[in-house]
């Protein structure tokens, strides 16, 4: 809570002047902040809400897919669904 608070203004002012068109929420306590909800990361994953004029799309946390190593295929789903409202082509592969 302390981070958060001492870092949300900043974090929120860098958005504004960026202007992203898509920020990735990587794991709960970033998604949850960011939306402002309790809801748990498994539903929040993998939908677009609006945030501060972008696309924010929720999504496990490195650190999770370390000791959960089949979620990649989720956040790989992800990924792709992020370049799609991007306009960017992926070329289909394989995860692991």
């Amino acid at each position: 809570p302390e981070e958060i608070k001492a870092c949300r203004a900043y974090v929120e002012n860098q958005l504004d002047i960026i202007k992203p068109k898509v920020v990735v929420a990587l794991g709960k306590s970033s998604a949850q902040t960011l939306l402002e909800t309790d809801t748990p990361i498994t539903a929040l994953r993998g939908n677009f809400y609006p945030y501060r004029g972008a696309k924010l799309l929720p999504t496990y946390h490195p650190a999770y897919l370390l000791r959960n190593p089949s979620a990649k295929k989720e956040v790989w789903a992800d990924m792709k669904k992020i370049a799609k409202e991007l306009g960017i082509d992926i070329p289909k592969t394989k995860v692991n």
